[in-house]
């Protein structure tokens, strides 16, 4: 099928795929001669085809249906964030281990990445308490295991849906100690807020000392420069106490339940956003 010249404008050929218009000479490298149903039917064909875009589309789609699956009816949550490096004897797994407990002590299932360190000390701590111990894992390079203490637990391959999960059934989100990963939870959690895309939803720092250069880099350098509002500094709470945390917490859950909005338990954020 082609066009007919018109006033102004040369013949181009037209080609349907689906509901997908082409137009031009070139040919289409999908096509070669054939219809999709032929193509889909020949087993004469390798499996390239399930590496494909267009087919990633459906296991992304089934991961999501996955997760919300195993997830759907999961109670209140709060997802808990730290380095994978912590050691079993250092003082910020003992940290997590503490945390897990209370928060499972105050009515929360606990979520986190499902891996070794601070996430399974945080893990620990809710399985040791009888509370439910959810682990979000990932497809990495090298091998890592859901840990021990995860008693509902799902392995991802893609990191944009583990990051919807993480947030879309948790209350909160707890940030230990951490690397790259860890900041990179952070810093979207706090963007989530900031641009109001979730209310009522608190990001706490645990561990002072160990926040506290960024904290400075933030109020000295990003707001004096202009690139964040005064309002920013409120979306997140640094504390070294569990029982803060976890008040904080609650009382953020309790406005929520009352219909009060607001970012983060503090109050709405202010100003533009270069989200």
């Amino acid at each position: 099928m082609t066009t007919p010249p018109s006033d102004g404008h040369r013949s181009r050929r037209i080609r349907h795929k689906g509901p997908v218009m082409l137009r031009g000479s070139e040919p289409d490298p999908q096509n070669q001669g054939t219809t999709t149903d032929q193509r889909l039917l020949d087993r004469s064909g390798g499996a390239d085809f399930v590496h494909t875009d267009p087919w990633r589309v459906m296991r992304i789609t089934s991961e999501f249906v996955e997760g919300f699956g195993l997830l759907a009816e999961l109670p209140p949550a709060v997802s808990v964030f730290g380095s994978a490096r912590t050691p079993r004897d250092h003082p910020h797994y003992a940290a997590g281990v503490e945390l897990g407990a209370a928060l499972v002590e105050a009515g929360y299932a606990v979520i986190t990445g499902g891996g070794p360190g601070a996430m399974e000390a945080a893990n620990r701590g809710a399985s040791e308490a009888g509370g439910m111990s959810v682990g979000l894992g990932i497809e990495l390079p090298f091998e890592q295991e859901l840990n021990e203490w995860v008693d509902v637990g799902i392995s991802f391959r893609y990191f944009f849906v583990r990051k919807t999960m993480f947030v879309k059934y948790a209350e909160a989100f707890v940030i230990l100690p951490g690397g790259f990963g860890t900041l990179d939870e952070l810093f979207e959690a706090l963007t989530l807020v900031q641009t109001h895309k979730v209310t009522r939803f608190p990001v706490i720092l645990l561990g002072t000392a160990y926040w506290s250069g960024l904290v400075d880099w933030i109020r000295d350098t990003m707001l004096a420069e202009g690139t964040i509002s005064a309002g920013d500094l409120d979306l997140f709470t640094v504390t070294d106490d569990v029982a803060e945390a976890v008040a904080t917490i609650r009382a953020a859950d309790a406005a929520r339940r009352a219909g009060l909005n607001g970012s983060g338990g503090q109050g709405p954020a202010t100003g533009p956003s270069d989200a």
